[in-house]
């Protein structure tokens, strides 16, 4: 008599939680299929190396996509600066461009939230 062993399957998950701060102004794209598209790119830093081996710290950008029209208002409105959190799934985009087909890895939003506000700058001094 013969048993099997059977092994147990993995579920498989593509979910992304990233706290960053946004690094310039979100992009609005209106598709040829007329969807419109939010991206917002954002800098989170890795952690600190190691004390004494002398490295900056290290960033890594991202870009994150937005389609609906919930989450495409709510990334309209982030600054630069501004810190925020975003949940979603890592998607692999191609398009085909004047150097033909192209690729990019970005999050599709699901959640996205401000942490806090870019702090704001002083005026500058009229007086010199």
């Amino acid at each position: 008599m013969t048993t099997t062993t059977e092994v147990p399957v993995a579920e498989h998950c593509n979910e992304v939680r990233l706290v960053g701060r946004v690094a310039a102004e979100p992009n609005v794209t209106v598709m040829p299929s007329g969807d419109e598209l939010v991206t917002a790119r954002l800098v989170i830093e890795r952690p600190r190396p190691p004390a004494g081996r002398g490295k900056r710290r290290q960033v890594d950008t991202v870009t994150c996509a937005a389609w609906s029209p919930v989450l495409r208002r709510r990334l309209r409105i982030w600054n630069p600066g501004d810190t925020v959190q975003v949940t979603g799934a890592l998607r692999r985009r191609f398009w085909r461009g004047e150097s033909g087909a192209r690729s990019r890895f970005e999050i599709e939003v699901v959640t996205a939230e401000r942490l806090a506000r870019a702090p704001l700058e002083a005026p500058a001094d009229p007086q010199g």
